[in-house]
């Protein structure tokens, strides 16, 4: 499965990048030159756009953080617990971004035995500490350094290349996040807030998918459509799920439940691998 998304991924750059088969190249250059043309502008309108789309969701992400720190800080339990969930989305979406950092996503987003203990913090730490040892005490020096290092990401999300690359395999990199951890309950082992973490993978998956579809659908519009109905089915799903403006803890599902998204999650992405096959120029 993971070859064949790989696969995609290379076709799609190579297909969007120059629009054009080895036949074409030999017998109508002049279309071919046109075909890299359209290609190469409708890439640079999609990378764009997407760039636009992450950095709101990272400028969304740092004043939630700083919602949830000065919750903790402040020593409101309850406030920081409820915050944590939404707080958290917004990085989800835009992950394949934020994880361009290789330094600083351990330090946003570690879990328990990711790093080493003495260099555990972020918000796998605070959340240990207000639902395991339900206290804020001790923890306002973690909600410190995460702000500091959110204010970091914010800064530095501005220097990263969006490239046909990053675009795919991060659509495709949020949904597997979705069904090796996500589906698990592993990600948010304590606070058991997993479905808004899935919920904003999906989004931050769907997002990519809306912004290659025009493309897509010109090419095959079977598939474009098996795709979108592949989301409806997962958002579905979701719904079921939902109490209040957020989600049921993860705990509260049944283990049938559990195993219906996982299955709607992988029939989703069957077809969502299959972008990068189905774009490429015949």
């Amino acid at each position: 499965m993971k070859l064949l998304k790989v696969s995609g991924t290379l076709i799609l750059s190579s297909s969007l990048l120059f629009g054009c088969s080895t036949s074409e190249k030999s017998s109508t250059p002049e279309k071919v030159i046109d075909k890299q043309t359209t290609s190469t502008e409708l890439l640079k309108g999609v990378t764009a756009d997407y760039r636009s789309y992450a950095l709101g969701e990272i400028e969304e992400f740092v004043k939630a953080t700083d919602a949830f720190t000065t919750a903790v800080k402040n020593g409101e339990l309850e406030q920081a617990k409820a915050l944590y969930g939404p707080a958290r989305m917004h990085y989800e979406r835009a992950e394949p971004i934020a994880e361009v950092f290789g330094d600083l996503d351990p330090k946003i987003d570690a879990r328990d035995g990711d790093v080493p203990e003495a260099e555990w913090g972020g918000y796998h730490r605070i959340e240990k500490g207000l639902w395991i040892e339900k206290t804020t005490k001790g923890y306002e020096q973690y909600a410190e350094q995460l702000m500091k290092d959110v204010n970091l990401l914010r800064a530095k999300v501005d220097t990263v290349e969006v490239t046909p690359e990053l675009l795919i395999t991060g659509a495709v990199d949020l949904l597997n996040e979705v069904s090796t951890s996500k589906v698990t309950g592993e990600e948010d082992r304590y606070s058991h807030t997993d479905l808004y973490d899935f919920a904003a993978n999906v989004q931050g998956a769907e997002k990519i998918y809306q912004l290659l579809n025009p493309a897509l659908k010109k090419k095959d519009e079977n598939v474009s459509k098996e795709i979108q109905a592949r989301f409806d089915d997962v958002y579905n799903l979701l719904n079921q799920h939902k109490k209040g403006d957020g989600y049921k803890l993860y705990t509260e599902l049944t283990e049938a439940q559990v195993k219906e998204l996982s299955q709607a999650i992988d029939a989703l992405a069957e077809p969502l691998s299959q972008i990068g096959l189905v774009t490429e120029a015949s």
